[in-house]
């Protein structure tokens, strides 16, 4: 059996697995591509499993059944936008979500703008010109959460800091935040330092680190290989903090990084600490009840940020889907009601998710503010909130 048909398979499999019977005459189609497989898909597994939760928990929208294709993009970008198009053209979705790396969303982008197709992403993109039209993320901005790490650096005295990240369009986007804001925290980056996700080795990229004497590092990685640094610079004596971002908030970090990664503070959504939460913030609730419905459907307690972004993108698309057939009378599966659901999810007010609280506009990929963060702290296998 070749890749593609596996593919297929899969998707026949997790659509039957949610409802074979109601699947025929579901009213409302949502297309996932996700990495399942390859060095991503540390962070694909969980998108599917929140996403099949999120359905779990609102199965019907305006009486209308929903039905969730998903498709393994083998961690590859190429395939990511071969799977947008399948989902499209021949599943015919009203919406696509995905997936698990910046350039692999950003191609599946292009295809949405290309078909005039709803694209939710799951992860930070930088995008412009006329893919905006048709993309939002429900991730939070990587300036966002770079932000708050800086501004614990600043509070630390840090002077000096070493960057070490991923060579892709998700190393660049941590970086060129990075950058921005230790500019005006007036702290120094002593090294842009890089490697790829499938690589084995960072030893000669942190010797060079640690030749610049930082006073701390800061991370640009994501799930299992987010953790290879960490290792490395324990293995090579470095004793300092060392700093990530939300892409590090998965068990398998947590897991392979084990006692290198003990100590490293992360800005996050708040669902990762939920019970940790003040009772009055404005997420805890939904994330109680996005912890009980993934338990019931997954048969496992949910450990990670990612798989609540499904949860949180498909929250999106329910509350938009319900306005734009509310106000237009367009049918799902038509051009008219692709066009009506992308105005709806771009004027979404006031939804409530358990990484934020979430407001589009059109031309604006970003729909979070500073409800949608919190810094970290990995103590003991497990992340504390940091006050």
């Amino acid at each position: 059996m070749n890749a593609l048909s596996r593919r297929a398979l899969l998707a026949t499999s997790l659509a039957f697995g949610l409802g074979a019977g109601a699947a025929q005459a579901a009213d409302l189609k949502v297309g996932l591509s996700v990495s399942l497989s390859g060095p991503n898909s540390s962070l694909g597994v969980p998108y599917s499993k929140g996403m099949q939760a999120a359905v779990a928990y609102k199965p019907e929208i305006n009486g209308r059944k929903v039905q969730l294709i998903v498709l393994d993009d083998n961690s590859d970008p190429t395939t990511a936008g071969r799977n947008a198009r399948k989902l499209i053209e021949e599943e015919k979705v009203d919406v696509i979500m995905g997936t698990s790396g910046v350039p692999a969303a950003i191609a599946m982008a292009q295809v949405a703008a290309e078909t005039s197709t709803p694209f939710i992403g799951l992860t930070p993109i930088a995008l412009k010109g006329k893919e905006l039209d048709w993309t939002v993320t429900v991730a939070q901005p990587t300036q966002l959460m770079v932000d708050a790490v800086v501004d614990r650096m600043k509070k630390a005295n840090t002077k000096t800091v070493a960057y070490i990240g991923f060579s892709d369009a998700w190393g660049d986007l941590v970086y060129d935040a990075l950058m921005q804001a230790t500019q005006k925290a007036g702290i120094k980056v002593v090294t842009n330092e890089r490697y790829a996700r499938a690589d084995q080795s960072v030893t000669g990229q942190v010797l060079k680190i640690i030749a610049t004497h930082p006073d701390a590092v800061m991370t640009g990685g994501a799930g299992t290989p987010g953790a290879l640094p960490y290792i490395t610079l324990a293995e090579r004596g470095y004793k300092g903090p060392i700093y990530g971002q939300h892409g590090l908030i998965n068990a398998d970090f947590v897991r392979v990084g084990g006692q290198a990664a003990a100590g490293t503070q992360v800005p996050t959504g708040p669902i990762i600490v939920a019970e940790q939460l003040p009772d009055g913030y404005p997420t805890k609730k939904v994330s109680m009840d996005f912890r009980n419905v993934f338990q019931k459907v997954n048969n496992a307690p949910t450990t990670d940020a990612f798989s609540a972004y499904s949860f949180d993108g498909y929250l999106v698309f329910a509350d938009a889907a319900a306005r734009a057939m509310a106000a237009t009378k367009t049918e799902p599966g038509t051009p008219a009601f692709r066009v009506a659901l992308r105005d709806a999810i771009m004027t979404t007010k006031e939804v409530v998710g358990v990484h934020g609280v979430y407001n589009f506009k059109k031309g604006d990929l970003y729909g979070v503010d500073e409800r949608a963060r919190v810094i970290v702290k990995l103590e003991n296998g497990q992340w504390k909130l940091v006050p």
